[in-house]
Order: C-alpha cells, then sequence, then structure tokens
C-alpha cells in the first residue's frame, strides 16, 4: 500500500479520534492529543498523502479530515487491536446469558445485550433448523384421530403441527408409533431425514400403516420443507445517535432495508454461515440501501457446529475494535450455553 509506520499512526489517530469525537479531526489536534514524535507540518504533509491515496477525505472546505471506507478498512485489517473484554464485562454477560430460561429467552437476551454493549443495531439469527438435528419426537394424542407432532432440534428450536389421523388410533399405538419414528430419526441432521421418514411407512406394522402414512407427510413437512429462518432485531434506535456525516444524511432506506427479513439473514451471512468474523464496510455491503453502514457478524453454535449468526450494524464511523471483541465474546457465549442445554 506504500503507507510507512508514521503515515499509518497518522490514519489510526484520525480514525479513532473521529470515532471518538463525531467531529473531522485537524492537524493541530493530533499533535495535541497524540504523542506521534512529529511536528505539525509533517502531520499535514501526512494528511495529504493520505487523502491523496484516498485514506481520508475534506467533508467541506476548510474543515479536517475524516476517515473513508478504504481508511476504515486498512484500519481494521492493519491498524485496530482488538480491545479485550474487561472482567467486569465479561461477567455481565454471562449473568445476562446464563439466566435464559429457553431458546427465545436466549435469543432476545442476546439481542437486547449486543445493542446494549455495542451501541448499535443487534441482529440475531434463530439456529437454522436447516443446520439443526433431530433431539426428540414427541408424539401428543389431542383425541383419538388428532395428535400433536412437536419436534425438538438439538440446538432447542420447537416445532410442532397437528395431525388429523384417517382413523381412531389407540393411546397404545401412538406409544408405538413414537418409539418407532425417534430410533429412527434422534441423531440425524434434519436435511437427512427424508429417506427415513419414508422407509418408516414400510417398516411399521400393517395396521399402523394409515396412520404412519399421514403422519410422514406432517414430519416431512416439519423437518425438511419448512425452513422457516427467525430473526430477532434491537436498538434501531440507537441509529439516531449518530452525527450529521453518519449515513449520508438520511436514516429512511437504512430503516426500510432493516424491515426485511431477507435483508437481515444477508448482513449476518446466513448463506454461508461461518464461525470467522466478518467486518463489512460501506461499499462492501451489497445491499445498496446499508452502503453508509458497517456490518461485524460472525457465526454461533455448539462447539464447531455453526447454527445461525449474529451480528450488529452502525455508521462506518464505528468503534470497530471495541465492537469485534463483543460481537466475538457473545457469540461465543451463546455457543456454549447451546452445548450444555
Amino acid at each position: 500500500m506504500g503507507l510507512d509506520d508514521r503515515k499509518l499512526d497518522v490514519l489510526r489517530a484520525i480514525v479513532e479520534d473521529y470515532v471518538a469525537t463525531q467531529e473531522p479531526v485537524g492537524s493541530k489536534a493530533l499533535v495535541e492529543r497524540h504523542q506521534l514524535g512529529v511536528s505539525p507540518a509533517t502531520v499535514r504533509n501526512d494528511m495529504a498523502v493520505l487523502e491523496d491515496e484516498g485514506y481520508i477525505r475534506q467533508p467541506h472546505t476548510s474543515a479536517g479530515r475524516v476517515p473513508t471506507d478504504r481508511g476504515y478498512r486498512l484500519f481494521v485489517d492493519r491498524l485496530s487491536r482488538v480491545k479485550p473484554l474487561t472482567p467486569a464485562e465479561r461477567r455481565a454477560i454471562e449473568r445476562f446469558l446464563v439466566g435464559a430460561v429457553d431458546l427465545d429467552d436466549v435469543v432476545h437476551r442476546t439481542v437486547r445485550l449486543l445493542a446494549q454493549l455495542t451501541r448499535q443495531v443487534a441482529v440475531v439469527q434463530y439456529p437454522s433448523l436447516a443446520r439443526s438435528s433431530v433431539r426428540h419426537l414427541e408424539l401428543v394424542p389431542i383425541s383419538t384421530t388428532r395428535l400433536m407432532v412437536v419436534m425438538i432440534a438439538d440446538t432447542g428450536r420447537v416445532e410442532q403441527r397437528l395431525v388429523e389421523l384417517p382413523a381412531p388410533l389407540p393411546v397404545d399405538d401412538v406409544t408405538d408409533l413414537r418409539r418407532v419414528v425417534n430410533e429412527k430419526l434422534v441423531g440425524n441432521r434434519l436435511t437427512d431425514t427424508p429417506p427415513l421418514v419414508q422407509a418408516l411407512v414400510e417398516e411399521v406394522a400393517p395396521h399402523l400403516r394409515g396412520a404412519m402414512t399421514t403422519l410422514s407427510t406432517v414430519l416431512l413437512e416439519t423437518l425438511v420443507e419448512r425452513h422457516e429462518e427467525r430473526i430477532a432485531l434491537a436498538g434501531t434506535a440507537n441509529l439516531t445517535r449518530g452525527g450529521v456525516l453518519d449515513f449520508q444524511g438520511s436514516l429512511r432506506p437504512i430503516l426500510e432495508a432493516l424491515e426485511e427479513e431477507v435483508v437481515l439473514l444477508k448482513l449476518i451471512g446466513e448463506a454461508e454461515p461461518s464461525s470467522t468474523l466478518r467486518v463489512r464496510i460501506g461499499d462492501e455491503n451489497e445491499i445498496d440501501n446499508l452502503r453508509s453502514t458497517s456490518v461485524v457478524s460472525t457465526g454461533y453454535g455448539p462447539g464447531a457446529t455453526i447454527v445461525g449468526g449474529l451480528g450488529v450494524l452502525g455508521p462506518t464511523r464505528m468503534d470497530y475494535p471495541g465492537t469485534i471483541a463483543t460481537v466475538r465474546a457473545v457469540a461465543r457465549y451463546v455457543g456454549d450455553l447451546l452445548a450444555q442445554n
């Protein structure tokens, strides 16, 4: 990139000051606030080079400079040192999440916690059924001709469906069906279950085949065909905390984009879930209405298994080291919770 260490130090100082103050940064302020070890004239020359290279810009005449998307990218890739969370922050995360009573509570606590800690918009995807396995299938008789099918995934997701049976079914037969479907399906990934479900019809006792044929249709719909992804969102009001240079003057396109669930899923990398933390800055976002924002996201899940994504969205003028540390830590705690439960 052709920038020596001194110019990189100047860029780091500009990013840190602009994030902290929301004001364009001048050479005099840099010399006063940072131990750069050079004269104001040298800092001005370095700033001129950084501007020529496209790392900073002057928002209006006789103003200081602000980082560009390219400047933030260089800062994230080469200059930012991820801030370790304090013991108090770690304890706060652990206490807040450990009190969760079920998966819904985990997700809602997580999204609120992320929004509070980062002061950005937080997005958390519920564990995806497409990446889950069957933990248990319960068949609950509602009447002699109606069953409630309850599927519990290893991630804590619960799906319920009603089954209208073709003929009355004794309780003992319901018990037999429950045993057979659990023996066949528990421990398998939901995406691998269709041939197993279809085989069940042939494997049950002849007098149960009518009920199993009807049940298998509902099981296929529950396990495979209805992978409705769910998203939790919090902290939208944090967008209003920005300065006049954030979001190019208008929040409306961002708010409209955040109303679309498919946009939110793209934001947190649903298409390619990964434990690798991603930082997309400004124009790196593929969604037009979000090109004045930055997104920090990662996958989460029990152990090495990634079952969903989470992250935050805010202005490109973001505390990247602090935000990266928080997103990583929260994802790790949520994964540990899922592994324990």
